[in-house]
């Protein structure tokens, strides 16, 4: 696929960018060099190859999921302008 000015002026205004007409031949170029490495990518044969998130195999920390209630609730509410049983206190606000 090859871009041509008209393109790449279409472009920069969908982009919301300002291109001075000097500057229009060189993104033309960049453009369709973009293109062309996409154009490289889809050559490549991947069937087979499993989902990676890293080029480094590991494996992710994780700590153990147990719930807990702090151990400091008077630290927690402690702050609090209005607090009930470890609980903050706030006014209503829906009748």
């Amino acid at each position: 696929m090859s871009v041509d000015i008209a393109t790449v002026r279409r472009i920069a205004h969908l982009a919301r960018i300002a291109v001075e007409d000097s500057e229009i031949e060189k993104m033309r170029t960049e453009i369709n060099a973009i293109l062309s490495f996409v154009e490289q990518l889809s050559e490549v044969e991947v069937e087979g190859v499993e989902p990676m998130t890293s080029v480094t195999p590991m494996v992710m920390k994780k700590r153990a999921d147990a719930v807990t209630d702090g151990g400091i609730p008077d630290i927690i509410v402690g702050n609090a302008p209005a607090t009930e049983d470890h609980f903050f206190l706030v006014p209503k606000v829906v009748e």
